[in-house]
């Protein structure tokens, strides 16, 4: 088997420490970003959702605000983001270079999709079910909880998923600036060297990432299916 794979992928045989090193820092960045942008864009989903018009916490100021600036972030390209967020980057990890530098532009380039996503996935819920809970007395917190979230736990499982595989492609975007991870790893290597070996191992560990999560994300799916 090592003699086939010798054969098959010699360079990235000959850099195995180093080929290790970036699918361990991609999912680094993966996880953490992922992590965070999960908490704020599920916040600014259900935010946008609850003061939009015809909201339980109906309020058209906030929403616009919300609005603007999400459209905002969604509007700029990824790469000009990461070089815009420099500065920023550096005040909040100290670099603005590899993993640790990736983290905080990547957050920026998926909470504002990600929020899209909830505010989406939240938007299918039959209104009847949120005027059922209000007339039995539940406050926005009740029918945030155990309305929205409970009952669009489908959707939002769905949006997470689309959001962890669109995340898999930003961090490869990000190792085209030094961020790391399978994306710097082939670009130094596979592109810049022309070993074309590289480039298509690393792509092989990504579609796999992205299998992985499309599957996980389709059993949960399933399960929390009505």
């Amino acid at each position: 088997m090592q003699e086939f794979l010798i054969r098959i992928f010699p360079n990235v045989m000959s850099k195995l420490p180093g080929f290790y090193e970036s699918i361990y820092e991609t999912i680094v960045m993966v996880g953490w970003s992922g992590s965070i942008s999960f908490i704020f864009g599920l916040i600014l989903g259900i935010c946008l959702t609850v003061t939009k018009k015809g909201g339980i916490l109906q309020n058209n100021v906030i929403f616009k605000i919300l609005d603007t600036v999400i459209n905002f972030l969604r509007s700029i390209p990824f790469v000009i983001l990461l070089a815009s967020l420099i500065t920023l980057t550096r005040l909040i990890s100290g670099t603005s270079i590899g993993v640790e530098g990736a983290i905080v532009p990547l957050v920026f380039g998926t909470v504002p999709f990600f929020s899209r996503q909830i505010e989406t996935a939240l938007a299918e819920l039959d209104p009847g079910l949120v005027e059922a809970a209000q007339s039995m007395g539940s406050g926005p917190m009740e029918i945030i909880f155990r309305v929205y979230l409970k009952e669009c736990i489908p959707g939002i499982v769905r949006g997470t998923t689309i959001t962890a595989i669109s995340l898999i492609g930003l961090t490869a975007m990000a190792g085209a600036v030094g961020a790391g991870g399978l994306g710097d790893f082939a670009i130094r290597f596979g592109y810049q060297r022309n070993q074309i070996d590289v480039t298509y191992a690393s792509v092989i560990v990504l579609v796999l990432m992205v299998s992985i999560i499309q599957i996980i994300g389709n059993i949960v799916v399933k399960k929390n299916s009505h």
